[in-house]
């Protein structure tokens, strides 16, 4: 599978058409979050789709387990290829979740956002570093079913190590050189691949450039040959 999904966020859907266009081919699929979905629903997921490009359509739903079945439910027609919901939501909403998805859309758990560090999880009354809640519900997501998690690339390697078969999402991934923005635990993403993750979301260093196409291809291209060596 090729590793990287492109994250496009972005109101403007004719923007977001011809970024998922210029990547076609080179990347695995295209990541639609919530500011997109907000804007255009599932009229604008198809039209996206209209490029033959998987959707990772990153929702993050988060409620009690009967609300996210039938949100699920409802996103079902649109067969996302990988769909997100909040690990913190607890072992019956993921596996209502699970349950409720399209046999082909991989339902992995978001753990600990890559803009959280530790200060801001205690601000939220989560004890402990993130790495270490992100132990705590990677064990939380096997157990209920889903097919795996984000996380960041700090914690990929110790998730990849208690879940050798799931499916780890890695964003907030910078090729070397670039500004992190709001990102507080980035990778590079040979770094991430190193160290297990199934996938990486990568944004800005793509969606940013003046030429989208070429920006993937020189990632993609860099990670083959550090593969080679």
């Amino acid at each position: 599978m090729k590793p990287i999904f492109v994250a496009i966020d972005t109101q403007d859907v004719h923007r977001a058409a011809a970024i998922a266009r210029d990547v076609a081919g080179v990347a695995a699929g295209v990541k639609l979050g919530l500011e997109f979905f907000c804007a255009h629903g599932h009229e604008g997921v198809l039209r996206i789709a209209e490029h033959e490009t998987p959707i990772f359509l990153d929702l993050k739903l988060h409620d009690i387990p009967n609300t996210v079945r039938k949100a699920v439910e409802s996103l079902a027609p649109l067969e996302p290829a990988i769909l997100t919901v909040h690990a913190a939501g607890g072992r019956a909403m993921l596996a209502a979740a699970k349950d409720a998805a399209p046999p082909n859309t991989k339902v992995v758990a978001v753990t600990v956002l890559t803009s959280l560090d530790g200060a801001d999880l205690a601000d939220a009354g989560v004890s402990g570093t993130p790495a270490e809640q992100v132990e705590r519900l990677t064990q939380l997501a096997r157990d209920s079913g889903v097919d795996g998690i984000v996380c960041s690339g700090a914690e990929v390697a110790s998730a990849r190590a208690a879940w050798p078969d799931g499916f780890l999402v890695v964003p907030g991934v910078r090729p070397a050189g670039f500004d992190v923005a709001d990102q507080k635990r980035v990778v590079t993403p040979r770094e991430a691949l190193s160290d297990g993750a199934s996938i990486l979301v990568i944004g800005r260093p793509i969606t940013g450039a003046l030429d989208p196409a070429r920006a993937i291809a020189d990632i993609a291209a860099s990670l083959s040959r550090e593969v080679i060596q």
